[in-house]
């Protein structure tokens, strides 16, 4: 990718070790080298946006055109078709309420490249006495059985009878040792146990979802694409480019989970336990970048809680805080298309470019969901929601995108102010009282402890009564 750009260097990015010699920027007043973001209400011939009509007709197309070109890459247009196949039905108890699991295979045509095979792997989990389509939060990270339904009581006593008989049939001397162990059994219920609380002793965020009477998806990123450089000629973006290396403007991981979420919703739309309308996405970390860019590209998904996401989610690019641009343009580049490897150069055929050059940030990202409900959660570096995230950054990039919210008809963050002078709220007083919410919590790198709220938060706007499936 280098070599196709031109790059002869790029800038180390820092170290998040705060002791090191080369230890990321933590100093405020050197963190806004290039203190101007790009306006979302200008358009890029410099009028200024002020109807809704130029937001979705004008503004918006241009936004997505720069993050497609610039920063994400361009989803191809012959990837192949998914089909969604249930691969089993289980029905499961979480939280001591029943609910039915169904684990699904979305399988990516591969006739094209048979070498490359893509499953995506998902678990939708809905409740069982629900009396209509649930509300649904899609959550990245491992998919699989929640809780599986074991056999109990004479199902256990005919397998342990079945599994004895085949052991005594492979090695008849066992026959006088199970004699001599007669309470013995091969298999065991395994034992109850009580849940891990989340970090501010609140239940399971899957409890809290299904008592509220919400449905939920774990569905596995890396199932569509490796989180790593060396699988970029695998998975999704491997098979459409028929294992050949990437072009400058072609998909990076992030864009990929994202498309592999939004092929997730294609089938949840064709689920009568799911209510399609109104489809959240919710992740931590990569994955809160990842959940950010999923509803920043697809209109069909009608919230989001981005945990934690830092630089390439909802912290400014442009911001000297913490984690770097050089930091994804180094070691992360297969997240990002290969042109953003440009803001990263020290030594090319084009010069050098830096984070100030490049053409959208965060706030506009952001302001691609609206009027859609977007909850920006993070913890606190004591509790190991680090620095290097760059908390400020965030609530910088949301007061700004609230201007596009508000052009909408929707309500932003209610502060004063503007991107460079809005203050912070105190960490665990959220701003909760329009579409675009903010929230820092008193524990660490997740988005447990906001669960609750945006749980209450997202049902006052959908109108759910909390409790109702």
């Amino acid at each position: 990718m280098m070599d196709q750009l031109g790059i002869k260097a790029l800038r180390p990015g820092p170290s998040g070790d705060e002791n090191a010699p080369n230890h990321a920027n933590y100093d405020e007043s050197k963190a806004n080298p290039y203190p101007n973001l790009p306006d979302p209400l200008t358009l890029n011939n410099g009028q200024k946006v002020t109807t809704a009509a130029m937001w979705w007709n004008q503004r918006r197309p241009e936004i997505v055109e720069m993050y497609e070109k610039y920063v994400y890459g361009r989803v191809p247009a012959d990837v192949p078709r998914v089909t969604w196949t249930v691969r089993a039905v289980d029905h499961e108890m979480i939280g001591f309420r029943p609910v039915i699991a169904k684990d699904l295979i979305g399988h990516v045509d591969n006739s094209s490249y048979p070498l490359i095979n893509v499953d995506i792997h998902m678990t939708l989990v809905t409740p069982a006495n629900a009396k209509g389509p649930v509300p649904v939060l899609m959550m990245f990270g491992p998919a699989g059985f929640p809780a599986p339904n074991e056999p109990r009581g004479e199902d256990m006593e005919r397998i342990n009878d079945a599994m004895k008989a085949l052991l005594i049939k492979q090695d008849p001397s066992l026959e006088e040792v199970f004699e001599q162990h007669p309470a013995w059994e091969p298999m065991r219920n395994t034992p109850f146990q009580f849940p891990q609380l989340n970090a501010d002793g609140g239940l399971p965020n899957t409890w809290q979802l299904i008592a509220d009477g919400w449905g939920y998806v774990l569905f596995d990123p890396t199932s569509v694409q490796a989180d790593d450089g060396a699988g970029i000629t695998r998975g999704i973006i491997g098979l459409v480019n028929k294992g050949q290396p990437r072009h400058p403007e072609d998909w990076g991981a992030l864009r990929a989970w994202a498309w592999g979420a939004a092929r997730g919703l294609d089938y949840l739309e064709t689920d009568p336990a799911v209510d399609a309308k109104h489809v959240g996405i919710e992740g931590v970390s990569r994955y809160g970048k990842a959940a950010l860019i999923t509803m920043a590209f697809d209109q069909r998904f009608a919230m989001v809680l981005v945990g934690s996401s830092g630089k390439g989610g909802a912290t400014l690019l442009r911001r000297n805080f913490g984690e770097a641009v050089e930091s994804l343009t180094g070691g992360e580049y297969y997240w990002m298309a290969g042109n953003f490897m440009k803001y990263g150069a020290s030594e090319a055929a084009f010069g050098s470019m830096n984070p100030g050059d490049i053409p959208v940030d965060s706030n506009e990202l952001i302001a691609l969901c609206a009027p859609r409900l977007v909850f920006i959660s993070y913890g606190i570096p004591e509790k190991g929601d680090a620095h290097w995230l760059d908390h400020k950054g965030s609530f910088m990039a949301t007061v700004d995108a609230s201007r596009v919210y508000d052009l909408l008809g929707a309500k932003g963050l209610d502060v004063q102010g503007d991107y460079h002078t809005a203050e912070m709220p105190p960490v665990n007083d959220g701003l909760l009282d329009g579409q675009l919410a903010w929230r820092q919590d008193d524990g660490g790198h997740t988005d447990a402890p906001n669960m609750k709220y945006f749980i209450a938060w997202a049902d006052r706007f959908i109108s759910h009564t909390p409790g109702q499936p």
